[in-house]
């Protein structure tokens, strides 16, 4: 797989006109990531869309219920053929379980190929002392990250995110066929933003990403397609 095949670029924008605009903006893209603002405001008529153009898709709704809560929304959630779907690894071991069965379920169901099935370890914009302090989290943030890889890799899982500082050590606990997918990557020319914990696309892809996730350095880019260009460009040079 290519290394622009890997980069998903974030729908992060309000309705529908606005996401089809941004797609047909960067026709190089084939990954696409639909959050909670999106779906919320389209539903899955945006699924329809890029699935319409042969794109893979990564929907981002980040589950956190009870078991059976959790199990429904991925059941649901699984029709879409989606390729990536997440829920929170502090939904607990019952409620991970359940999803991993719900999204078999609901594929076969609906006729298409279940999703990946990725857990949420600890969001990027959380600090060390986000968790020891606001959170009450006894644990080191590595730690923590690693423990939620593990549980969900525990669960039937198929893979976690996780800021790219962690991948390294998520990598060599969790092997090479568990997916990690690292959002809060920042191209050596870009501002950070709320990113907390980050690395560029060439380093996160050494320490041993699958997959990255790239947003306001590419969609909110003077030129997108010309951002587009320079990440994958540095991605090359740093392999």
């Amino acid at each position: 797989m290519n290394a622009d095949e890997r980069i998903i670029v974030p729908l992060d924008v309000p309705d529908l006109a606005s996401a089809i605009a941004l797609v047909d903006k960067l026709p190089q893209v084939s990954f696409w990531k639909v959050g909670l603002e999106l779906f919320t405001s389209t539903g899955p008529g945006i699924l329809e869309v890029l699935k319409s153009r042969q794109k893979r898709i990564f929907l981002d709704l980040k589950f956190h219920d009870i078991p059976n809560t959790v199990a429904g929304a991925c059941r649901a959630a699984a029709g879409y053929g989606v390729d990536l779907l997440t829920v929170h690894a502090t939904c607990g071991i019952d409620a991970l379980k359940a999803a991993a069965e719900a999204v078999q379920v609901g594929a076969e169901k609906a006729g298409t190929k279940p999703p990946k099935l990725i857990a949420i370890t600890l969001l990027t914009s959380i600090s060390a002392k986000d968790l020891a302090f606001d959170l009450k989290i006894p644990l080191e943030l590595p730690e923590f990250a690693l423990q939620m890889a593990l549980l969900a890799e525990n669960s039937g899982l198929n893979g976690a995110v996780c800021s790219p500082q962690e991948v390294g050590q998520l990598r060599e606990s969790c092997g090479k066929d568990f997916l990690l997918v690292c959002p809060g990557v920042r191209p050596s020319w870009s501002e950070k933003g709320d990113q907390k914990r980050s690395l560029t696309p060439a380093q996160a892809f050494q320490a041993g990403a699958d997959f990255l996730v790239i947003g306001r350095p590419i969609t909110a880019a003077p030129d997108p397609v010309l951002a587009w260009d320079r990440v994958c460009e540095e991605v090359d040079v740093g392999k």
